[in-house]
């Protein structure tokens, strides 16, 4: 989800990611799709393949840890690089946004000691709370149709969830709930 939003916001509204440039747009986005998708994804595939998980659907809640742990420091570290080694700074829109993302990240890991919460629903309604905002401060009505297919496809993976089995109804509505409300006022106190 971190990829998905970062390259809409990339494409529809640039000036929220200060201080990348439309020049370095592009090997940014490579830097956050490798750190935030695809290392995350080969991890748990190593995960897998050593026994530390059953399947790489994780279906037990003590499954998910260890990935989910992974997972944040990855994203904890890829925020601290861009700051300490980059030009990005404290109250950079692109900061502020990384600060969400990881809050996100974050209470994943953390309701996955005591909760096993739909991280589908805390991600893509993460999503929702980000862009919800921008549409009240952004006068492009791409910014719009983004946020009506994001409520879509919303409803396809809560569904899906379900459909598969692999959560219950109040997990679904928890991760939702909690992803929405991070997204959502994190973009509200930072922005």
């Amino acid at each position: 989800m971190a990829t998905y939003i970062v390259t809409l916001l990339a494409f529809l509204f640039p000036a929220s990611l200060y201080p990348i440039t439309p020049g370095s747009r592009n090997s940014f986005l490579l830097l956050l799709f490798l750190m935030t998708f695809l290392l995350p994804a080969v991890n748990i595939g190593l995960f897998r393949l050593l026994g530390v998980v059953k399947s790489i659907s994780m279906e037990d809640r003590e499954d998910r840890i260890k990935p989910f742990l992974l997972i944040t420091m990855l994203y904890g570290v890829f925020t601290w690089m861009l700051y300490a080694k980059s030009n990005l700074s404290i109250g950079d829109n692109l900061f502020n946004l990384l600060l969400i993302i990881d809050a996100l990240v974050l209470f994943s890991l953390l309701i996955t000691f005591f909760y096993k919460a739909s991280i589908h629903s805390v991600g893509i309604w993460g999503v929702i709370g980000i862009l919800l905002p921008l549409n009240k401060v952004i006068d492009d009505s791409a910014i719009f149709v983004v946020t009506l297919v994001a409520l879509v496809l919303a409803g396809v993976v809560m569904s899906a969830r379900l459909q598969l089995n692999a959560h219950t109804p109040r997990e679904v509505l928890v991760g939702a709930v909690s992803g929405f409300s991070i997204g959502f006022f994190g973009m509200l106190l930072l922005f």
